[in-house]
């Protein structure tokens, strides 16, 4: 899921009522603020936390900055994973993030690069005579992108990622993640799920990784999906090992929710 930001206050309010309505154990965000000035100079992801129960949450920072705005690549200096436990100070960043009710027993970060070359988006802005969207196109210079997971010690490790919009750029991110979600889970002898925004249309996930796509159904915009960008995908599930959760359109995100009830402990 992808938390937009937001400078009005009731946008925290929605933001847990939101979450709140979900009722999941884990939950993958990307394009999540923290600290940002645009969305209140909150950790988005602990709020998350906060909202569904959660004692374990990781933010990790693609950048320090606001995208499309001032921003900077991290340097060495700069933590590279912000959880619940952690004491590092980090100046107002934007990336992914993970939240859990299940105890994580291990935090873990993939750096997977960017491109070179930005590409024009057709992007959603706000109306101020309509509920839905204005759509506009606009040239955007892609962030760093990354990859993180948690080792669960219910027998799992769930990745999180935002891959590129620049084609074949994410398709190379995939497999270079694809292959350190194995190399985790036989680290950690835990079975791998990998969720996130793909930006990979049309079920090329599956047709890329070889992996099986857990839920499938559109997910982009919200307010109309056409598209699937959001996946969940896994080679180590049967069918009659989960349920497709039915998450609906929480209003706060231009992507919808998707989930999975695993039937196993």
């Amino acid at each position: 899921m992808e938390i937009p930001p937001n400078k009005s206050g009731p946008s925290l309010a929605a933001l847990h009522r939101g979450i709140s309505a979900l009722a999941t154990d884990v939950i993958a965000v990307q394009e999540i603020d923290f600290n940002l000035p645009r969305s209140g100079e909150v950790n988005q992801v602990a709020e998350v936390a906060n909202a569904m129960g959660a004692t374990d949450w990781v933010f990790a920072p693609s950048i320090v900055g606001t995208p499309g705005e001032k921003w900077r690549k991290l340097n060495d200096s700069d933590p590279k994973l912000i959880h619940n436990k952690s004491s590092e100070v980090l100046a107002g960043s934007y990336g992914i993030g993970i939240a859990s009710k299940i105890k994580v027993v291990k935090w873990h970060r993939l750096e997977l690069g960017n491109s070179p070359i930005g590409m024009p988006l057709v992007v959603p802005t706000e109306s101020e005579t309509s509920s839905k969207p204005k759509i506009r196109a606009i040239y955007i210079h892609d962030e760093p992108r990354l990859a993180i997971a948690a080792t669960l010690e219910n027998g799992f490790t769930v990745f999180n990622t935002h891959l590129s919009f620049v084609p074949g750029v994410n398709f190379a991110q995939l497999k270079k993640l694809k292959k350190w979600a194995l190399e985790i889970g036989e680290e950690t002898n835990t079975k791998v799920i990998l969720m996130g925004d793909l930006n990979l249309p049309k079920n090329l996930p599956v047709a890329l990784s070889k992996w099986s796509s857990l839920v499938t159904q559109n997910t982009y915009p919200s307010w109309g999906a056409k598209v699937q960008f959001d996946y969940i995908l896994s080679d180590q599930l049967r069918s009659d090992e989960y349920e497709i959760s039915p998450f609906s359109h929480t209003g706060m995100s231009d992507h919808l929710p998707i989930g999975i009830d695993l039937l196993i402990s």
